[in-house]
């Protein structure tokens, strides 16, 4: 399980990933699943290169938000069968162990990633699949998409790359254990009606929406966007008091940026301000 063969050490307009395609434009960066033959699984070198990038991301300021979707129909099928769940099964704990933990940096990446993540699920998002679009900050569905957890099917627990933290807290404790305990597919209604997605859109629109939603994240203030992406990961280990305590810090940073000094002129002489992320 070697690395990728080109780690990202350019800026991200300028990288060619190996196990996934990757576009940047107007400050939104679209990755793409890219084996649609498979349905877009995922591989020990995809996970790498995968979590390599969203750490990259931080470094890249002309990165504002990201899509993240799949080729040909489907976002992911999750692991690949053959390539992933076929060498796991040989392999003594001290491995295993050491590929869930490869696995689980992917959402820690994610959520560390300062830029907000869309997810543009179409057809079947399964098994890691489902955990990426769970660690993204906002999902649209293609109708008649399919989300499930599969990991019960495959003879495994649901706690698989934080899904018993992150689903509880976006669909709630029962639905997340119903999904969790049967592997079941959640079509894409249940899933806006319990929150999992922002909405439902037809095949043709779910990408072109995704990127429109990004870009207009992309537009707002950055350094606001990520104290925003912040505080809602941070404030789900705090009480209320310290919540609004952490908010109230962030927030006084938030007016110390340009951006807000922008937002005030442009609105004084009625106009829509343009933020430049300083």
């Amino acid at each position: 399980m070697s690395r990728p063969a080109n780690p990202v050490t350019v800026p991200l307009a300028d990288y060619s990933p190996q196990h996934f395609l990757l576009a940047v434009v107007d400050g939104v960066a679209t990755v793409t699943l890219n084996r649609p033959e498979r349905k877009n699984p995922l591989t020990f070198e995809s996970y790498r290169e995968l979590t390599d990038f969203f750490r990259a991301c931080a470094f890249d300021d002309a990165v504002k938000s990201i899509v993240v979707t799949g080729a040909g129909g489907n976002f992911s099928s999750g692991g690949d069968v053959f390539e992933i769940i076929g060498p796991l099964v040989k392999m003594d704990t001290k491995g295993l162990t050491a590929f869930t933990r490869m696995t689980g940096d992917l959402v820690k990446a994610m959520r560390a990633c300062p830029q907000p993540i869309v997810a543009a699920v179409e057809g079947i998002c399964a098994g890691a699949g489902a955990i990426i679009a769970m660690a993204s900050d906002m999902r649209l569905v293609a109708s008649g998409a399919k989300v499930a957890f599969l990991f019960n099917k495959v003879g495994l627990a649901g706690c698989d790359m934080g899904a018993c933290a992150i689903l509880p807290r976006i669909i709630g404790q029962s639905r997340a254990s119903e999904l969790l305990y049967t592997g079941r597919f959640m079509t894409a209604e249940e899933g806006e009606r319990w929150g999992f997605f922002s909405r439902i859109v037809t095949p043709e629109q779910v990408l072109p929406q995704a990127q429109l939603l990004a870009k207009q994240v992309a537009e707002g203030p950055t350094f606001g966007n990520t104290m925003t992406k912040r505080m809602l990961a941070m404030e789900w280990a705090m009480s209320v008091e310290e919540a609004i305590e952490a908010e109230a810090v962030a927030q006084a940073l938030c007016m110390t940026t340009a951006d807000f000094e922008r937002a005030y002129e442009a609105f004084a002489n009625k106009v829509k301000p343009i933020f430049r992320g300083d």
